[in-house]
C-alpha cells in the first residue's frame, strides 16, 4: 500500500532513538547480570530497562519527538 507523500516518521526521532538504545543497553547488562551470576549486574539492568520504558514519551513530550519542536 502507497502512502503518498505523507511521512510517517516511524521513530526518526531523538526521543525514539535514546529509548531504543538505552533499552539495548539495559537488556545487555540485564544478560551479562544474569549469565554471570552477579546480582548488581542484575538490577542495574533492570533499572536501565525499566528507565527506557518512560525516555521516550518523556522526551517525546519535551519536544524531541517526531512532530517535536526541537
Amino acid at each position: 500500500m502507497a502512502h503518498g507523500n505523507e511521512e510517517l516518521g516511524h521513530g526518526h526521532s531523538v526521543a525514539a532513538w535514546s529509548a531504543v538504545i538505552t533499552a539495548i543497553l539495559g537488556v545487555t547488562v540485564l544478560t551479562l547480570g544474569v549469565c554471570l551470576p552477579l546480582d548488581s549486574l542484575t538490577i542495574v539492568g533492570s533499572v536501565i530497562t525499566a528507565i527506557s520504558v518512560f525516555l521516550g514519551p518523556v522526551l517525546a513530550k519535551l519536544g524531541y519527538g517526531v512532530k517535536g519542536t526541537k
